[in-house]
Parts: structure tokens; C-alpha cells; sequence
């Protein structure tokens, strides 16, 4: 890897700070560094850092907080990425699933992180995350991307076609970098190593539970939305599909009678035309008529 000059590092620096802040704060913040920097070389780099997507924001939330779960699913990556080649179908589809398994739980855990940092995470959000660790695991280009901290768009690979993940991240120079592990939050109080039981043990699992039912709660919410949102296009589209046959019933008992109304044109129009042959031919024998009465008049002259 080449190595960077003292600007990048800076820019790095502070792009590590920006893309691990709320997601609201980002556009303020980096504003406020670009003022801050305003007449140097940092600022119109600093300008350049897009806000990162949601599903991105919370992948690079899971790599500053939940560090050693995403190490362990670069590591597996890398392992399973080694072993790949030599392994029969059988074994390949036992790893794919381990490897949705994983990926799977991790995602999870985004997903409650995401909630204690005030965002709820909606179900196409957590798909795209769970494709980018998916991504990680299987492409190391992506396994970079996400470890460095400053993801701002969801990947995808499937380990095959090559992935433009230098446009995936805030500057090129992120690839190598590894974004630092978050502070761990103090505990409120040092617990007491004691024999004598918890009186508020039961509270403590009481509120335990609680949160866990308002977790829980949420997703509920969460797919009801998406059901009631699904069962409004449903009825939509079904009422549409009933104008639509319809109109189709109505075209073809329209077609129906244009087309008796055709057969009888041709009907009376076959009449019409014997009509006119026999008028023909009777005007026909009075011209002849005529022509000869005409022709003895002028003889008798």
C-alpha cells in the first residue's frame, strides 16, 4: 500500500470523526469543519465527503461498536474464501448456509445497535446490510470497504464480478484504513461481588424485559407498516385489474355486434349488388331498344 502524505492522513482523521457521528449531525458537522478549514487544502476534500446511506451508516456504527464481530466475519470470510476451491458442492452449500447464518445474526445486532443510537431500522435497510457483510465475506476488496469505517453506500458481490467499492467509500484512501473501535460506555455502577442475592434483581429482569418488549414492539410496528403498505397496493391493483376486465367485457360486446352488424352489411349488400346487375341489365335492353327505334326513325328521314 502506498504511503499517504500528512493532507490525507489529516482528511482521514477527520472523516473517521464525521462518519462515526448520528446520522443527522453529518451534513452540519462536516459543513462546520469545511468553514473551519475554509482557504486551505482540506477544505474543498473535506466539501467532497458524502453523507453516508442509512444502510451504510449503520454497518460503519457495527464496525466503531460491535469491532470484534466484524472482525470475526472478516476472518471467517477470508477462511472460507481460501477453502472454497477444494470443497465438493455438498460442503459448498453447508458453508453458503453457515455463512447466511452469520451474516444473519450480525445483521440482527446492527439492527438492535442501530435502535439504541435512535434509529429504527426498516426491513429493506436491513437487507441491504445484510447484503454488504454478505459482500465482505465473500469479495476482500468489500471486507476492506466495510472495515474502514467510512462506508457510505451499501455493497453487494457475489464473490464473481469485480465491485467498484472505491466509489462505495468516502475516499479512495479509506481502502486499508480500519476505523477505531468506539469508546466502551462506562457501566453506571461497578457491580459488587457479593453471596447476598440481588434484592432488584427481579426490577432489573423486569425492565429487561420490558425493553425486550418494546424491541419487539418496534418490529411488530415495523411489519405491520410494511403489511398495511403491501395490502394498500393489493387492493389497488385489484381494483384497477376489475376496471381493466371490464372495459375488456365491454370491447368484446362492442366487437360482438360490429361484427353482426358486419355480417349483415355483407348480407344486404349481396342483395344490393343482384339488385343493381338485374337494373343493369334491364337498362341495358331499353338503351338497345332506344338505339334501334332511333336508327329506323332515321332511316324513314
Amino acid at each position: 500500500m502506498a504511503e499517504r502524505d500528512d493532507l490525507t492522513e489529516q482528511l482521514l482523521g477527520l472523516a473517521e470523526r464525521l462518519y462515526g457521528l448520528p446520522l443527522a449531525e453529518f451534513t452540519p458537522a462536516r459543513d462546520a469543519l469545511v468553514k473551519q478549514h475554509k482557504g486551505t487544502d482540506l477544505a474543498p476534500r473535506l466539501k467532497a465527503l458524502r453523507k453516508p446511506s442509512t444502510a451504510a451508516w449503520v454497518v460503519d456504527l457495527l464496525v466503531r461498536h460491535e469491532t470484534e464481530q466484524v472482525e470475526q466475519v472478516l476472518q471467517v470470510g477470508s477462511a472460507l474464501r481460501e477453502a472454497q476451491a477444494s470443497m465438493s458442492a455438498e460442503e459448498l452449500r453447508a458453508l453458503t448456509k453457515q455463512r447466511r447464518q452469520l451474516t444473519a445474526a450480525v445483521t440482527t445486532t446492527a439492527r438492535g445497535l442501530a435502535r439504541r443510537h435512535g434509529l429504527k431500522v426498516t426491513q429493506a435497510v436491513a437487507d441491504q446490510v445484510e447484503a454488504t457483510l454478505t459482500a465482505a465475506m465473500v469479495d476482500a476488496d468489500c471486507g476492506q470497504a466495510v472495515r474502514s469505517g467510512l462506508l457510505v453506500t451499501a455493497l453487494a458481490s457475489t464473490g464473481v464480478d469485480a465491485v467498484d467499492v472505491a466509489a462505495a467509500v468516502a475516499l479512495p484512501d479509506a481502502l486499508g484504513f480500519e476505523a477505531a473501535p468506539a469508546p466502551s460506555e462506562p457501566p453506571a455502577e461497578r457491580p459488587v461481588l457479593s453471596v447476598v442475592p440481588d434484592p432488584d434483581a427481579d426490577a432489573k429482569a423486569r425492565r429487561a424485559a420490558e425493553e425486550a418488549l418494546a424491541e419487539a414492539e418496534g418490529e411488530v410496528e415495523d411489519a405491520d407498516a410494511a403489511w398495511e403498505e403491501a395490502q394498500a397496493e393489493v387492493e389497488q391493483l385489484e381494483a384497477r385489474a376489475l376496471e381493466l376486465q371490464a372495459e375488456i367485457d365491454e370491447l368484446k360486446r362492442r366487437l360482438a355486434d360490429l361484427e353482426n352488424d358486419a355480417d349483415d352489411v355483407d348480407d344486404a349488400l349481396e342483395e344490393a349488388e343482384e339488385v343493381r346487375d338485374e337494373a343493369q341489365a334491364v337498362r341495358d335492353e331499353a338503351r338497345a331498344a332506344r338505339d334501334d327505334a332511333a336508327a329506323a326513325l332515321e332511316r324513314l328521314s
